[in-house]
């Protein structure tokens, strides 16, 4: 049995849409915290059980006949919660129910020196994957083509980007990210330990970003440059948490560090097809 956790998520449902279209829905179990939020799933065949990262026995449950496991990466980190004690609990629960393989979520930033903080926390979830004994595969996403619209959004209503001085980025859209970890979960290719970076075709800065959007909007728009500090105190007076702030300037210092611009052919091969471009995905979602 398949079974995805976080399949309420946007990631973790696109991945389901697309694995739908490789095995029947008999074969795919789901992991959730709220089951209620799926009450669609059931009705189609799929097995729904109530799991989370931090209830130990819940998992046992939840995970029960797991042959093939998609294990979500948390974000609690970003509300003060510790992703890596979870994942401890999810690799144990995965190792003692004997599961074939696990498959993570991670990031092209994987590194225990990353200057991104949930880099750090992706390469220390691969080395407890590393020294589980498991079969696994950790696929490492190129940053989130998402990302770009939420952090960038006010600065193309408003004309000018406004943030730090950054790097240039292989966008990669959850479209694309979650056709090409169905096809890995369903096994039409097989890469043990990390993959290849899973990245878009291109490595664009703010300020091509900005050309960009300003070509779908129609208007010029600009790019601005401003301290880590200015950043920092502003998203603290307007009541950001602390972790959310440290998850954004580490953005922008590993962008600077060129943590993120790699441009790699894998996610194309495994899709059989061009990724997506950020002009083609600006022109579909920027309103």
């Amino acid at each position: 049995m398949f079974i995805i956790t976080g399949a309420s998520g946007k990631l973790g449902r696109k991945i389901l849409q697309n694995l739908l279209e490789l095995t029947p829905p008999e074969s795919i179990g789901v992991s959730v915290r709220d089951p209620a939020k799926v009450p669609e799933l059931q009705s189609i065949g799929i097995r729904v059980r109530q799991g989370d990262y931090d209830d130990v026995a819940g998992l046992r449950h939840a995970w029960d006949g797991a042959r093939y496991l998609l294990l979500i990466s948390s974000n609690v980190a970003a509300t003060g919660g510790d992703p890596l004690k979870q994942h401890a609990n999810a690799i144990r629960v995965a190792r003692e129910i004997g599961v074939q393989r696990v498959f993570y979520t991670s990031q092209i930033s994987s590194s225990p020196t990353s200057h991104f903080p949930p880099g750090r926390d992706h390469a220390a979830t691969e080395k407890m994957l590393a020294e589980s004994g498991l079969a696994w595969t950790a696929m490492r996403h190129g940053f989130y083509a998402e990302s770009a619209l939420m952090m960038n959004g006010h600065g193309f209503a408003a004309g000018t980007i406004v943030a730090p001085e950054d790097g240039k980025v292989a966008w990669a859209t959850h479209d694309d990210l979650a056709a090409a970890d169905a096809a890995l979960l369903f096994g039409n290719e097989i890469i043990d330990g990390p993959t290849p970076p899973l990245t878009g075709s291109e490595a664009i800065d703010l300020a091509e970003l900005a050309k960009l959007a300003g070509v779908v909007l129609g208007k010029s728009i600009s790019r601005s440059t401003v301290s880590e500090e200015h950043l920092a105190s502003t998203s603290r007076a307007a009541g950001v948490p602390d972790g959310s702030i440290a998850v954004m300037l580490g953005y922008y210092q590993a962008a600077r560090a060129g943590e993120f611009r790699t441009v790699d052919p894998t996610l194309g091969r495994i899709l059989r097809r061009e990724p997506e471009t950020m002009l083609s995905f600006l022109k579909a979602n920027l309103k």
